[in-house]
């Protein structure tokens, strides 16, 4: 038996669908959501547990099993976040007498220091393009403006014209949730985008007028052909380090806070809705500071 009863598929799905209206969770989490409930209720189903009549017992069972086949300590983490949400719900709408995850403790997980670049690596990155094709200049854009602004890809390869204002140097950024921000785009960004919008972006366009970046075929460009495009850039840029969907966001974020910018403005242009979650970075900035010390101040000991 590998699947859930018909009756606990409705009941996860009930709650997914108030974490939609309520939090306005994308579609990736939802499916993360989804596994891991389904996960924990076919455990329970192998082991003749129920899942609206387990108690704390049951749960941290489940976790040691959990634990047991090694998983990162991370997925654990967003799995209980989940059960916690899900049994939270179950009690508030009067599905369960008592919440039997109430008291079981998150796992401390630790926050790995986010991987970046350097000043001169993002530099050489940036003229990696050949501009001369249009493709080589709609990528020395995309790549200048998420330098300029930090924005995750999924806001950059779906930008539209209507959502940059030349004139007064911003984009409206639409981000998770459906919050909107403005961030400034600065004049190196913009220089690029106006040449490419002029010399470029006609060349690729396909139906939708709109799309900023279009791709080959001028249909929204995916995620992963930009990070394709990246990782072939920095070959061409003699850049060694590895590339991840963030890598560019976390230079954007690191490079402002070690020329002074303040922690709750990084926290605004990059959209983050608490403060902790653009702390890590100053971890970044921290250890640049330490490193600027030993090697130039008189006293340090070097």
């Amino acid at each position: 038996m590998n699947q859930i009863n018909e009756e606990q598929v409705r009941l996860i799905d009930a709650w997914l669908d108030q974490q939609w209206l309520e939090k306005g969770l994308s579609e990736h989490s939802l499916d993360n959501y989804r596994r891991d409930l389904r996960q924990l209720a076919l455990w329970f189903q192998e082991q003749g547990r129920e899942l609206l009549a387990c108690q704390r017992a049951d749960l941290q069972d489940y976790l040691a099993h959990r634990f047991s086949l090694g998983l990162a300590a991370s997925s654990s983490a967003r799995q209980l976040s989940a059960i916690k949400s899900f049994y939270r719900w179950l009690k508030r709408e009067g599905r369960i007498a008592e919440d039997p995850a109430l008291l079981i403790s998150r796992p401390k997980t630790g926050r790995p220091l986010p991987k970046t670049l350097t000043e001169a690596d993002v530099e050489a990155l940036l003229q990696a393009p050949d501009l001369g094709s249009p493709l080589g200049l709609r990528d020395r854009a995309m790549l200048e403006v998420l330098y300029a602004t930090g924005l995750r890809v999924t806001e950059l390869v779906t930008l539209t014209l209507s959502q940059v204002n030349v004139r007064q140097g911003l984009v409206r950024v639409i981000g998770k949730g459906d919050k909107e921000r403005l961030v400034p785009l600065g004049e190196e960004a913009l220089h690029w985008l106006m040449r490419y919008t002029r010399e470029g972006r006609p060349l690729l366009l396909g139906n939708d007028q709109e799309l900023l970046f279009p791709s080959q075929r001028g249909t929204c460009m995916t995620r992963q052909t930009f990070w394709h495009r990246i990782k072939q850039l920095a070959k061409v840029a003699g850049v060694q380090k590895s590339l991840s969907p963030h890598t560019l966001r976390h230079a954007f974020a690191t490079h402002l806070l070690n020329h002074g910018a303040d922690l709750r403005v990084v926290q605004l242009l990059l959209g983050h809705s608490d403060l902790s979650t653009t702390q890590i970075y100053t971890h970044v900035a921290q250890q640049r500071l330490q490193d600027l010390y030993q090697k130039h101040h008189p006293r340090s000991g070097t």
